[in-house]
């Protein structure tokens, strides 16, 4: 009997619960990565000036278009300042590239001392950089 009043009690007190839903677990996001990198600058007869290249191939887990942004930045290794910087542009499948006339540029294709760092970025925010020596005439 004790525990029937104790139980109608317990009815008659107010009182909620809820059941805490926080949907399904977040997607598991890896980074993109590289699979090739390579730049470098060379004399352009049409343009009579030097042409700078920046070529990648960026490829992700969850698909080469979940890569949304790749960028080149230009450092002098000498002293390690930052020389100029370049967005990369989706060619085909995995593959990334642009080119610059050298007098749109700050920098000189006879200079032996760049580093390019690229920079490639997916959907998600994740990151990948690769480092590479440029090709210099």
């Amino acid at each position: 009997m004790n525990r029937l009043i104790r139980l109608v009690a317990a009815m008659l007190l107010p009182g909620c619960y809820f059941v805490a839903d926080d949907g399904p677990p977040p997607p598991v996001n890896a980074a993109p990565f590289f699979t090739y990198a390579d730049a470098g600058c060379e004399p352009d007869d049409y343009y009579r000036d030097f042409v700078w290249w920046f070529d990648v191939d960026v490829d992700d887990p969850a698909g080469a278009l979940d890569v949304v942004e790749v960028y080149a930045d230009v450092y002098d290794s000498w002293d390690g300042r930052w020389a100029d910087g370049f967005e990369l542009y989706p060619e085909q499948g995995v593959t990334w590239y642009s080119a610059w006339v050298g007098g749109s540029t700050w920098l000189d294709c006879t200079y032996d001392g760049y580093v390019i760092e690229f920079t490639a970025f997916d959907s998600f925010g994740a990151v990948d950089v690769v480092t590479v020596v440029p090709y210099t005439w």
